[in-house]
């Protein structure tokens, strides 16, 4: 009997005495040469970052967890009576007081993942008056505008800022509030915003003019709003920020959905990222925009064709639509912005707060190929939609407890640098292959294989003996996750834990199905690394 033969015999019947099926371990290794992976290109330091959204530092009406939708509209109060897009089923929304960012527990985890972004931002900032005073707040918002932000709660972004190590960005106001006599946009609001945070210590890193023009109509913008309406504000936009901020990064347009998201909507809901960047000419530091692959159950007005299920969110179809949007983009940034970089600041696993299972490890596998894949594509930057609000959020907002995403970010943050490496092409659809420059580990290669496969194992062979660090669940559609088969806690003060790895030796390694398996290789020797 050959010699393999024989070993497939008895790994049979070891299978088959310890209950397992016999596609318990993958037959055929793919080769992994961690000295040898090639550079691809570099990312920033704040690649991954996250979202804090205006309406949960206003307070107002903002996605409902599915657990918790439609509260009572006595209990809102006037200042956030209208803090909702227009035209949405008010029973997808529930009212929060402001968000608590000097909560020690939140900054705790917060800070975990720094170096960050914060953005503070969404479709709500696009009507939001800042009350620069320190006299009391009006109580329903000026006219124009559909909520109120004080001197206080921008401070707590600022503070949060400086604790975590996450830098700011953000858009302004452009509803009919801040327009002249003629509808032109004017920075009454972003002047003061920029002026009150340097007052205080704080800056704004990076802005928008304002959230998703794609879809202005229904962020807040004068009717009739168009592509040549925001070519024109954008002009003067541009010429305030060099005159006020010149340090401060130019981001746009912060397009969304126009081939996925816009199946369901009509046509002329939507402004063409193509026909805004014609209008407005050349003036972004960054191309930026937005993706969803989908929309969540509380959208189902869009129509199926946006909609997805969780049997859907390990297949090769799902996984991918983040490169189908970043191809369009990028596209798009060549022809009008040619050499800049590109920005993905705002995402998550749908639009419209998520779905139930957006907080669960199901979500993980689009979380962490979506940053390994958009890494590979050099998009310099990932902002995840929220930290803390919603289904799609990395923390609970109730309990503060880390959800899998959380867990995921965290490992991220812990293994993979900001040089990109090629780890090689896959033998399969459902085996997802990354690698970066191991994180303060000279010459060091920090390996991310996701195996997407619900029922089969893979294996991989390596060369080198390493750290190995597994995220599994006992249930997918279960928010507990465990690393190396221990479920990962937080303390009941918030403290993290320290994410021991194993030992891996060299030669094979296996994949458990529907597993997610961070490798460090701190002695691969990789020029690329040093």
């Amino acid at each position: 009997m050959a010699k393999n033969t024989w070993f497939t015999s008895l790994q049979g019947v070891l299978l088959i005495a310890l209950g397992l099926p016999l596609n318990a371990f993958a037959q055929t290794p793919v080769a992994i040469s961690p000295a040898k992976m090639p550079k691809t290109g570099t990312v920033d330091e704040r690649f991954q970052s996250f979202n804090i959204e205006m309406v949960e530092v206003t307070g107002g009406r903002f996605w409902a967890p599915y657990k918790k939708q439609g509260t009572a509209d006595q209990e809102v109060p006037a200042s956030a009576k209208n803090s909702a897009p227009a035209g949405m089923d008010p029973s997808a929304f529930r009212y929060r007081e402001p968000i608590n960012l000097a909560n020690p527990r939140l900054r705790k985890l917060a800070a975990g993942l720094a170096p960050s972004y914060v953005r503070v931002s969404g479709t709500w900032e696009n009507t939001t008056y800042f009350h620069d005073s320190d006299d009391a707040a009006p109580v329903t918002p000026p006219t124009g505008f559909n909520s109120v932000l004080t001197r206080p709660e921008w401070k707590g972004v600022v503070d949060f800022s400086k604790a975590v190590d996450a830098k700011i960005v953000t858009s302004f106001a452009i509803s009919p509030g801040v327009r002249d006599a003629e509808g032109v946009w004017t920075p009454v609001e972003a002047k003061k915003v920029l002026s009150y945070t340097k007052s205080v210590g704080g800056s704004i890193a990076a802005a928008e003019m304002f959230n998703e023009p794609t879809f202005a109509g229904m962020g807040g913008a004068p009717k009739g709003y168009n592509a040549a309406a925001y070519g024109r504000d954008f002009k003067v936009f541009r010429g305030f920020v060099k005159e006020a901020a010149p340090e401060m990064t130019i981001l746009g347009p912060g397009s969304v959905g126009e081939i996925g998201l816009a199946v369901g909507l009509p046509p002329d809901s939507l402004i063409k990222t193509e026909d805004m960047m014609a209008a407005s000419g050349p003036g972004v530091d960054a191309f930026s925009y937005h993706f969803y692959g989908g929309v969540s159950q509380r959208c189902k007005m869009m129509g199926p064709a946006a909609q997805t299920t969780p049997e859907a969110a390990l297949t090769d179809d799902w996984l991918s639509r983040t490169n189908r949007d970043e191809d369009f983009y990028a596209q798009l940034r060549d022809r009008f912005a040619p050499g800049k970089p590109m920005w993905l600041t705002e995402t998550g696993e749908t639009a419209c707060g998520g779905n139930p299972w957006a907080s669960d490890f199901i979500d993980s596998f689009r979380y962490l190929n979506q940053l390994g894949s958009l890494a590979k594509r050099g998009v310099q930057v990932v902002m995840h939609n929220t930290l803390a609000a919603s289904d799609y959020a990395l923390v609970d907002e109730t309990t503060l407890i880390p959800r899998p995403n959380y867990w995921s970010a965290l490992l991220w943050r812990k293994m993979m640098g900001t040089t990109v490496l090629d780890a090689g092409a896959s033998p399969s659809p459902n085996l997802h292959l990354y690698a970066h420059c191991l994180r303060k580990q000279p010459g060091g290669v920090a390996l991310l294989a996701i195996n997407a496969d619900r029922t089969a194992p893979q294996a991989l062979d390596v060369p080198v003996k390493g750290m190995r660090y597994t995220l599994t669940a006992k249930d997918l559609m279960d928010n507990k996750v465990e690393l190396n088969g221990a479920e990962l806690k937080v303390s009941s003060d918030g403290d993290l834990p320290s994410l021991e790895g194993q030992a891996q030796a060299a030669g094979a390694v296996q994949l458990a199905p529907a597993s997610i398996t961070f490798l460090a290789f701190p002695n691969a020797k990789n020029a690329a690394c040093r």
